[in-house]
């Protein structure tokens, strides 16, 4: 069987360590972007590395001036890094840099991975299509909505945790997400996981100071749990490390999973913006279009932190539907939803202003994984539609 010609993606841990390399970013053309090297199963074992430069090539080291101290004990000829896990539930203080987060090498062998399905099958169109139909329930609408809008208040993100944390910046975040993006697209994961996967980020970020050398193997636990909890055939942890051109062990990444468990309390059902989007695109018909310029510009939202993390889950929703709408309808909030939702446009104004803005500059940003992922037929070319220069808003 012939195999794809990709290179493994290698090197985003140590982009993110020299993120002042901006124009290794934009060295590439569009169309030359290597993504992630792809695994058949005729050609697991024979991977070949370093074939095909990477936008994320040249990493972390570069730029890291500045040391960071950690606590650590000798366990024979291991060295076993303090790990502080906080539950999300509790309201202890942020941790001092002292006590940055460092994934421990060698404390436990937890055996041989994970136990799932060898298949990269993913969901079909036609699958995932008739899988949000769950949503068209109209008798419990109502009561489904009602029930996302209390959870959401419960397993956001803590606004503002970015400036706590001492050794990671939102630039790095942006760039983690960015390759999440394409960590998605490259092995046909739902939109859904990619969303699952930055919530669980966010909310261990908001309660865990990690270093920047550790933020990839966060991201890539992250989007392991959320391909487990959403994907029918979510990939294997070897592909998982793969992905990170074996940067981190199978042991690290299963290490961080029990930690990301743990700090998140095992409450992995969460409700998204994509979720919400889709409720509203199902109460509210509107050409598929307009769903897609909706969803398109909903993921953009997720590579800021700020001021995005702020906002609930629905109203960037709804900010989302609204510029949607406004830019190939030239309508903004339609009656229906106000009523189904109690949103009123002066409520949403705020974030679909900073929406608006995050749309006029997209084209000019270094991260395009999403720009290429809605350039496609398949989401309508969304990301080629022009966006409008102003909203009428006061």
């Amino acid at each position: 069987m012939a195999s794809r010609s990709f290179a493994p993606l290698s090197g985003l841990h140590e982009h993110i360590m020299g993120l002042g390399r901006a124009d290794d970013l934009r060295a590439h053309k569009p169309g030359q972007r290597v993504v992630l090297g792809v695994l058949t199963e005729n050609d697991q074992h024979n991977r070949l590395f370093g074939q095909v430069s990477s936008k994320y090539e040249r990493a972390f080291h570069d730029a890291s001036t500045r040391d960071v101290s950690t606590k650590s004990a000798t366990l024979g000829d291991h060295v076993i890094e303090s790990v502080v896990v906080q539950s999300a539930k509790q309201s202890t203080p942020f941790l001092l840099p002292s006590e940055l987060l460092l994934v421990d090498d060698a404390v436990q062998d937890l055996g041989s991975g994970s136990c799932m399905d060898a298949s990269m099958c993913s969901l079909s169109e036609e699958e995932t299509a008739s899988s949000e139909d769950v949503l068209c329930v109209s008798e419990y609408a109502e009561d489904i909505h009602r029930y996302l809008r209390e959870c959401e208040v419960k397993y956001r993100p803590k606004p503002g945790y970015m400036r706590k944390q001492p050794d990671i910046t939102n630039c790095m975040r942006i760039i983690l997400v960015d390759w999440l993006v394409e960590v998605g697209e490259e092995y046909k994961l739902c939109s859904e996981t990619l969303y699952l996967a930055v919530n669980y980020l966010d909310r261990f970020l908001s309660c865990m100071s990690v270093l920047r050398g550790k933020l990839q193997l966060v991201g890539t636990a992250a989007v392991l749990l959320a391909a487990k909890y959403e994907e029918v055939y979510p990939p294997e942890v070897d592909e998982f490390v793969y992905i990170t051109d074996d940067t981190y062990t199978k042991k690290q990444l299963l290490r961080m999973e029990q930690h990301l468990l743990r700090v998140l309390a095992f409450d992995m059902t969460a409700p998204t913006v994509h979720q919400f989007l889709m409720q509203y695109t199902l109460e509210e018909q509107v050409c598929a279009r307009t769903v897609n310029l909706a969803l398109y510009l909903s993921e953009l939202s997720l590579l800021e932190v700020d001021p995005f993390v702020q906002y609930l889950p629905s109203k960037t929703a709804a900010a989302a539907y609204c510029l949607a709408n406004y830019t190939l309808n030239g309508a903004l909030w339609p009656e229906n939803l106000y009523a189904f939702t109690g949103y009123s446009l002066a409520v949403i104004s705020t974030c679909l202003k900073e929406l608006h803005k995050l749309h006029l500059g997209a084209a000019s940003r270094p991260q395009q994984a999403i720009q290429e992922k809605y350039r496609s037929s398949k989401y309508c070319g969304a990301s080629l539609i022009e966006p409008v220069e102003s909203l009428p808003l006061p």
